[in-house]
């Protein structure tokens, strides 16, 4: 069996393990596909020389584009809140995705925009990823709607708490 091959088993079958219960099931259940999801997409980034925290801070900046934005303003907005936002942006700058300009009022904030080579950049990895998106073809489009509803209503309920 090679290493990928566990991936397309039933959860039980995959970890070989027990669970305590179904919410224990559901929480490995959702960790193990969401790895199984960002090994996917890191095999897409792989060929593009780029990070799944990058492509996240490009798709912040085109979302705001053309208005610039600050690093707070894409920290606030990540994925992965715990990336070093600074270090990824001077990547991204090096590679020509976006550029950096001081503001004029506090030279301690930056103006961040995307580029039209990040633009382009971004509309080559859509076209990448789009066949991955059809995994999501198993589920109607009702069906793709309540799982949104369903890991919303999961992260806002125990926002509260």
């Amino acid at each position: 069996m090679n290493n990928y091959s566990k991936y397309f088993m039933k959860i039980e079958e995959a970890i070989q393990g027990k669970f305590r219960n179904e919410r224990h099931k559901l929480g490995v259940n959702l960790i193990y596909t969401s790895n199984w999801y960002m090994d996917k997409l890191n095999c897409i980034f792989k060929t593009e020389d780029i990070t799944h925290q990058q492509f996240n801070i490009l798709r912040i900046l085109r979302g705001a584009y053309p208005k610039p934005v600050s690093v707070k303003y894409i920290r606030e907005r990540m994925l992965d809140k715990m990336s070093d936002v600074s270090r990824i942006v001077e990547k991204l700058r090096e590679k020509g995705y976006l550029s950096r300009l001081e503001c004029p009022n506090d030279r301690r904030n930056v103006d961040i925009t995307i580029t039209e080579q990040g633009l382009a950049e971004l509309q080559k990895l859509d076209t990448l990823i789009e066949p991955l998106e059809r995994l999501f073809d198993v589920f109607s489009p009702l069906e793709i709607n309540m799982f949104n509803e369903l890991l919303d209503k999961m992260r806002t309920h125990n926002q509260a708490k």
